[in-house]
């Protein structure tokens, strides 16, 4: 499973009850009419991220597909009827975004993601020693890793994104950002 992650931010001008209320519209066009390949897609408000908004108030958004072949089908699903409107209305009030790709390495996608911790690979560790690492607290928590596929993204090349915020083993360097869900929408964030 491939994620393509997106980070977005509003324009100054631009409410954030607006912005949100624009990006469900988007994404509830995206699940009524999905594309081949398409698996779900989640949107959350962040903070603190360097990479979004010079680590200012931006969003996150997580669309899964199955695999590589479903990344064209999704990138002209999202700008074609009956999705164009809604897409071009929340693109239309965006300040900036930046985006990455991502292959599901160790668990299962998380449905209501609240943390992602973003971290690097430490020096002279290999990957089946990451992955062999981070494997209990995957399985133990309801919790999927992450890794940046082909450098595409600015974030560290690892997430563990999880219901809660985790605490990675020692050795480990981390930043956590907490995600409010936009989409789907949960109770009391429907406005």
């Amino acid at each position: 499973m491939l994620a393509y992650v997106f980070w977005h931010w509003r324009r100054p001008d631009v409410p954030a009850h607006d912005y949100e209320r624009l990006q469900r519209s988007f994404h509830a066009a995206l699940a009524q009419s999905p594309p081949p390949g398409f698996v779900a897609s989640l949107s959350a408000a962040i903070a603190g991220a360097p990479w979004a908004a010079g680590g200012g108030a931006a969003y996150e958004d997580w669309y899964l597909v199955n695999g590589s072949a479903d990344l064209d089908p999704l990138n002209d699903a999202a700008v074609s009827a009956p999705r164009r409107g809604p897409h071009d209305a929340a693109a239309a009030v965006a300040g900036g975004g930046a985006a990455g790709l991502y292959r599901l390495r160790v668990g299962e996608p998380v449905v209501d993601p609240g943390a992602a911790t973003w971290f690097a690979k430490p020096a002279g560790m290999s990957y089946a020693a990451l992955y062999e690492a981070l494997e209990p607290l995957v399985r133990n928590t309801p919790a999927a890793l992450w890794g940046r596929q082909m450098v595409l993204g600015p974030t560290p090349e690892f997430c563990v994104q999880s219901e809660t915020p985790v605490r990675l083993p020692e050795g480990f360097a981390a930043r956590t950002i907490v995600l409010t869900p936009v989409w789907p929408t949960v109770p009391g964030n429907a406005a």
